[in-house]
């Protein structure tokens, strides 16, 4: 029986089924109306996870974090609702929305015993580091400096401190600010 929309009802396969060789854009339409229908939890589950992934794929990057937030927010197992959590956050430090970093970190946090919450601080250094080598080698060197300013609010050894702030020392030298090259060379020095 083929159908012209997803209807109430219909299993994860069936969903598939219909989506299956369908454009990405179409099937966020589909995907986004069948939400709007009272869908089981699970199902509802599966559906932003299917939009997160296609956000993604079509680098909607602000869309899919919303998706995985949304995906936590009906979760019951705290490690899950912390893996969607940190989805979110890792999307938001692609996109540089460091307020929106931190809220959704807030939210795995909450979710969080405290070695799961280190593990978590660690995970977002990661995203923060990772995207400030990306940002560099594309030569997008503000953008780089201001996830090496967020890595240093972080907690870090002294070692990794110096380091960020070396990278930090020849980034403000790229860019001509001189002021924050000064006030960060005499704080190396002490």
């Amino acid at each position: 029986m083929l159908r012209d929309t997803l209807k109430p009802g219909m299993t994860k396969s069936e969903i598939e089924q219909f989506l299956q060789g369908k454009g990405d854009y179409v099937q966020i339409d589909h995907l986004g109306r069948f939400l709007k229908e009272p869908v089981a939890l699970e199902t509802k589950k599966f559906v932003f996870l299917k939009l997160a992934a296609l956000y993604e794929k079509a680098r909607m990057l602000n869309e899919a974090a919303k998706m995985y937030d949304n995906t936590a927010g009906l979760s019951i197992a705290f490690t899950e609702k912390i893996k969607h959590y940190m989805k979110e956050t890792e999307l938001y430090a692609e996109l540089g929305a460091f307020d929106r970093v931190e809220q959704a970190m807030k939210k795995a946090m909450a979710q969080a015993n405290s070695r799961e919450q280190e593990e978590i601080r660690i995970s977002v250094k990661i995203f923060y580091k990772e995207q400030a080598k990306i940002c560099e080698a594309e030569l997008r060197r503000n953008q780089a400096a201001r996830f090496y300013e967020k890595i240093l609010e972080m907690r870090l050894s002294e070692t990794e401190r110096v380091g960020i702030k070396e990278k930090l020392l020849e980034l403000y030298k790229k860019l001509g600010k001189l002021h924050e090259y000064q006030a960060l060379e005499k704080s190396l020095q002490n």
